[in-house]
């Protein structure tokens, strides 16, 4: 199975409309502040760094390009054709290589395997924003991509992060500007509980060999001027033993 039309739909419209300009969309976060800091957490765990790694909803790009320069080779894939589009135009230079990937569906994911063999994945903010029933597929077709000899690293928000998103949302004068875009097409994100997501990974056949705490920093800020910090969690997933 696939992710459903209508969340396709959905994304597709976010980022056909999406600025360009850097850090103009919410989690469009400077990749010293995000990959940069998620890859101190998973270098100490990736036992095969000359594997290639993919980046996985790359969006526009921001943090694949910055990841490119660590690994031998890297692939951002998302599911929209605009996301792509977006990160293609913002890497003259090719840094990177981009595609348009259904993430959730099994049969793309066996040839981008059976094309790169096993791989270490990259995925910042995607299983939250997946629809409940695309969450367990998505995990196990991540489980394909690693192989026996890849890692995944996935930051996602965790449960505390809903009420600072609903309070933002109901703030005065409606969300910020960088929130209000994805509730309007439709993706606010969901609330996954932290238990679950260590589930998802074990019924994947994957196991958690670290994980821990980390704010996942925004581009937009508060009244006050100070960031906007979402509450999220961490993991390292690869095979037992």
């Amino acid at each position: 199975m696939g992710v459903t039309s209508r969340y396709q739909e959905a994304w597709e419209g976010f980022w056909s409309e999406a600025p360009t300009e850097e850090g103009a969309v919410l989690w469009d976060s400077d990749p010293a502040l995000a990959a940069g800091r998620h890859l101190a957490l998973f270098e100490p765990y990736v036992t095969a760094p000359g594997l290639p790694l993919v980046d996985l909803g790359c969006g526009n790009g921001s943090q694949t390009r910055f990841l490119a320069d660590r690994f031998p080779r890297v692939l951002g894939v998302d599911l929209s054709a605009a996301a792509v589009a977006h990160a293609r135009a913002a890497d003259p230079a090719g840094q990177a290589e981009f595609r348009q990937l259904d993430a959730a569906e099994r049969g793309e994911v066996e040839q981008l395997h059976a094309e790169l063999g096993d791989v270490n994945v990259y995925m910042r903010g995607v299983l939250h924003q997946c629809e409940p029933a695309d969450r367990q597929p998505l995990l196990d077709c991540i489980a394909v991509l690693v192989g026996e000899r890849g890692r995944a690293f996935a930051v996602e928000l965790a449960e505390a992060a809903g009420p600072v998103l609903r309070g933002l949302a109901a703030g005065d004068g409606g969300p910020p500007p960088k929130l209000a875009p994805v509730f309007a097409h439709g993706i606010a994100p969901g609330d996954v509980a932290d238990a679950v997501v260590p589930e998802f990974v074990h019924r994947a056949g994957l196991e958690v060999l670290a994980n821990g705490e980390l704010p996942l920093l925004t581009t937009e800020f508060a009244a006050d001027g100070s960031r906007i910090e979402l509450p999220s969690r961490w993991l390292v997933a690869g095979r037992p033993g």
